[in-house]
């Protein structure tokens, strides 16, 4: 089992999950724990050498470019007049993490990986 790919794929799904209860329940520690775990996913990312590294990761940073912005709009900014954007910013993330998701299970099924 590679335990590096265990790894990234787990922060990647608790990243997605996170946004999603953001969807559900607005808070922004939702918001900055999905941002810091996609974090944390991404740079698990910059060490994987798979056939589609690159677009593993060029997800995993689409998702961070919208989650730290939101994130920091929730925070600082005034949330009445930027509540579309920020919900826009997070759901754009979670299509970010379900493509790298998706890329990870056709890697996956590309490989011939021993049990």
């Amino acid at each position: 089992m590679n335990w590096g790919k265990v790894f990234y794929i787990f922060f990647t799904l608790m990243s997605l999950t996170t946004s999603v209860s953001f969807l559900f329940e607005p808070s922004v520690i939702a918001l900055f724990a999905a941002a810091s775990i996609n974090m944390i996913s991404s740079l698990l990312k910059l060490g994987v050498r798979n056939l589609l590294s690159a677009e593993l990761l060029a997800g995993s940073l689409v998702a961070d470019l919208h989650l730290l912005p939101a994130f920091l709009m929730f925070q600082f900014g005034t949330t009445g007049t930027h509540t579309e954007l920020i919900m826009g910013l997070v759901a754009g993330a979670i299509i970010a993490n379900l493509y790298t998701i998706i890329i990870s299970i056709i890697e996956s099924a590309k490989t011939k990986e021993e049990f």
